[in-house]
């Protein structure tokens, strides 16, 4: 069973709820029952009120989307699970002797909340409560019509906003009923996801292959309708829009393409096909919501966010506003939804319209589009010369030893991964190998100078540009210092001066009290392997050295201290956080450095 910050299992729904009221001084609980309201309810008197909910496991839905311009109130059940008739008829009852005129259930197409919903209205209108219900049928996974129809999932909140602004407002009951419906009509969501979701105490709801993604899933953990294998971010989303807009699919959306520079996603509907028509007669205008449905990196959200803008715009669709983030979850569950709703200028309009629910991103009202004006790059200064005439190796032998460096790093990419998973992120080999890319890369654009000085100070900016994390900043100190100390200078003792150089450099760069560069005294690995070898390269210095002798001697140095540093504990850098207990492995920063000075050598 799958571990959760839960206090208890059972009381997990209730816990969440009250949780989101204290912090959040514009609701209050319906004492006695699993309901938030605004805490204006005097402010709804001769509006219409609007109340929604469902099970639990959603949020931020349902009680983020309680305040001025959206809901009145809901009524959350266990996870996943409807809530009772008993809480539905409070809440309704609270409205109602607010003085709200008229109330609107906002439902999502599921049975229990259906049944539960449908007979709380039924009691509630005995009692003489002018009381409406519109179910919200917005997935179009299913390629055929089914008995329950289309399931409501993340669509329902853009009803929801559509719906408050129309009562804020001062709509009457009959028009919010009706925009709201005709809304329901042209709007459709698809899900996708990664990894199953699990009810707290349960075991998760279905199972995926490590290589597996499944299209077409609902909010509750029900497997969906394909099964396939893991698409990359782009192909993905390009799979979900073409399933949501073909229109042999029952439950499709159909959009309107305008000119575009080219087709990735869907062909534009064939004459006389059943679906939806479009608000716009030419090149839809639509909202886009990317919704995270729990579990999705922010980082992973984003690339989705980018590539469906990207493929609709290629379809002459108009993203007239884009949403991006969680607004209605299925606990941890690892997956995407892409809700598309047509609209016209009302209806952004009202999308647009101000409201305190706390879950409704309050952002900068405009289009999406990948097209943006970049800012222009500030100019660079003068740059310096690029070599220094009749110095240094000639640039053969720099391109031959640069790309054993290179090829070196490459090649032991997931050794210095699977090393850096000990003690820190697990990214070193990455990191290493991204800079190898970019030296490549570089020496395929010029003939890399000849010049020692010049040479080091071209690689600083190409690590410092390309290379990334602190690595590449450290890596950029010592090139930087290094080629400082070599200007005009080629002979041996001008190595060992380079190298004392860049190490004094990186030492600097240290906070106060950290004394890296020592093996009795170790905070930075990545250094010990550079100290090492610069004792030995200072036998450079002594007339006759032979300076091949004397790399070879630093190479084993070097490599005997990066393998010392599986017997220390480090100071600064994530593994500084580590207990040292967990610390087995040599630091993977020692052994690349050490590979370099090999490559050089070989």
């Amino acid at each position: 069973v799958p571990k959760k910050l839960v206090t208890t299992v059972s009381g997990c729904a209730d816990d969440a709820v009250a949780g989101l009221v204290a912090c959040n001084p514009g609701l209050r609980m319906l004492q006695g029952h699993r309901v938030v309201l605004r805490d204006d309810l005097s402010a709804i008197r001769g509006r219409v009120a609007l109340l929604s909910g469902g099970g639990s496991g959603h949020e931020p839905a349902h009680a983020g989307y309680v305040g001025k311009g959206m809901l009145t109130g809901v009524v959350a059940g266990a996870v996943f699970a409807s809530p009772s008739v008993g809480s539905i008829l409070a809440a309704i009852r609270a409205v109602a002797q607010a003085g709200a005129a008229g109330i609107l259930l906002i439902v999502k197409n599921y049975t229990g909340d259906r049944l539960n919903f449908g007979m709380a209205l039924e009691r509630a209108r005995a009692e003489g409560a002018d009381v409406r219900m519109v179910v919200v049928g917005d997935d179009c996974a299913f390629t055929t019509p089914g008995k329950a129809g289309r399931r409501g999932i993340c669509g329902t909140v853009l009803i929801h906003k559509v719906a408050g602004a129309l009562a804020e407002a001062g709509a009457s009951l009959d028009e919010i009923e009706k925009k709201v419906m005709a809304a329901t009509k042209v709007m459709g969501t698809l899900g996708l996801s990664l990894s199953p979701c699990s009810i707290p105490g349960s075991k998760p709801s279905f199972q995926l292959a490590e290589d597996e993604m499944e299209l077409g899933l609902g909010i509750h953990g029900e497997a969906g309708v394909r099964r396939m294998k893991v698409l990359p971010a782009d192909k993905a989303v390009e799979t979900m829009l073409k399933h949501m807009t073909d229109p042999s699919n029952a439950s499709h959306l159909s959009l309107t393409p305008g000119e575009s520079p080219g087709m990735l996603c869907a062909p534009p509907n064939p004459p006389g096909s059943q679906s939806y028509p479009a608000p716009h007669p030419a090149g839809s205008s639509v909202v886009l919501v990317v919704n995270n449905l729990g579990g999705l990196s922010c980082l992973e959200l984003g690339i989705v966010a980018g590539a469906a803008v990207r493929c609709l715009e290629n379809r002459g669709i108009r993203i007239a506003r884009a949403l991006v983030g969680s607004f209605m979850t299925a606990l941890e569950m690892a997956g995407v939804s892409l809700t598309l709703l047509l609209v016209d200028e009302e209806l952004v309009r009202l999308l647009d319209a101000k409201t305190t629910a706390m879950a409704w991103p309050n952002v900068l009202a405009g289009p999406a589009t990948t097209r943006r004006e970049e800012v222009p790059a500030p100019r660079e200064g003068p740059r310096k010369p690029q070599d220094e005439p009749g110095t240094g190796p000639g640039t053969a032998r720099v391109e031959r030893v640069l790309q054993r460096v290179c090829s070196t790093l490459l090649g032991m990419q997931d050794k210095l991964n699977e090393l850096d998973r000990e003690a820190g992120d697990g990214d070193c080999g990455h990191t290493h190998a991204r800079a190898a890319q970019a030296i490549q890369e570089w020496m395929r654009s010029r003939p890399p100078p000849a010049a020692p000085a010049q040479l080091l100070s071209a690689l600083a900016d190409v690590l410092l540009e390309q290379m990334g994390g602190s690595s590449g900043v450290l890596y950029g100190l010592f090139l930087t210092a290094a080629a400082g100390s070599l200007r005009g200078r080629s002979d041996s003792p001008a190595w060992a001066d380079a190298m004392d150089a860049g190490i004094e450099a990186m030492r600097r760069s240290f906070p106060p009290g950290l004394s890296p560069g020592s093996q009795t005294n170790s905070h930075f690995f990545q250094l010990d392997s550079l100290f090492a070898a610069a004792q030995a390269l200072h036998s450079l210095r002594s007339p006759g050295a032979d300076p091949i002798q004397v790399l070879a001697a630093a190479v084993q140095r070097a490599e005997a201290a990066a393998e010392a540093t599986r017997h220390m504990e480090a100071a600064a850098g994530r593994a500084s956080y580590i207990r040292s207990s967990r610390l087995d492995q040599p630091d993977p920063g020692a052994v690349a450095v050490a590979a370099v000075l090999g490559a050089v050598l070989q």
